[in-house]
């Protein structure tokens, strides 16, 4: 881990045991243990820090969820185990971690109202990447998906369940999100109506 990198996750560590909103640069500098100077030749402002933890966050488990699903497909698991691998690791690692936090709404909020475009690029490349796993894994495998269904539409389905399973009212404890993500790609992938 590069210097600068090491600095960004020492930075989501303040955010998430010290909120955001009422956090200064001057605060953030001290946290950090570097002078307010040293924090400007990195960020011009404290919406800059946030954001860039934000973008590295995502980088980070995007690529560590694909390693996952290459991972699982080497070993030989199945299409739900691979799934829920690659999800969990992608959007289950930051609830997990948020969740540690006492101002886990705060700082969710924060990212929603300040960072949407690095969410969205973010979701566009993890998308993208997921839907090369999938596609290789299916074609590898003799695996066909009906013919009405792609494998980006199937790939953006499956994400935005993550999301939603992320984001919604009975939100999913630590212990147990692996096994919300796992039954909405089941319910995704397999369907929930049995035929008549």
């Amino acid at each position: 881990m590069s210097v600068y990198e090491d600095l960004v996750f020492r930075i989501t560590g303040i955010f998430l045991q010290h909120g955001c909103e009422a956090m200064t640069m001057s605060d953030l500098a001290r946290h950090c243990g570097m002078t307010r100077r040293g924090l400007y030749h990195h960020f011009s402002s404290k919406d800059e820090a946030f954001r860039e933890t934000i973008r590295l966050g995502n980088e980070r488990t995007r690529h560590e969820s694909l390693r996952e699903g290459e991972r699982l497909i080497a070993e030989g698991a199945g299409l739900l185990d691979v799934v829920t691998g690659v999800l969990d690791v992608r959007y289950g690692e930051t609830r997990r971690t948020l969740a540690t936090s006492p101002f886990a709404q705060e700082v969710n909020d924060y990212a929603f109202r300040i960072c949407r475009p690095v969410m969205f690029e973010a979701a566009r490349l993890f998308q993208a990447d997921f839907v090369t796993l999938l596609a290789g894994m299916l074609a590898e495998r003799g695996v066909d998906l009906k013919a009405e269904m792609k494998v980006e539409s199937l790939v953006q389905l499956l994400c935005d369940g993550a999301r939603g399973t992320n984001q919604s009212f009975h939100v999913a404890t630590p212990e147990n999100i692996r096994d919300r993500y796992r039954e909405m790609s089941k319910a995704i992938l397999f369907g929930t109506v049995a035929d008549r």
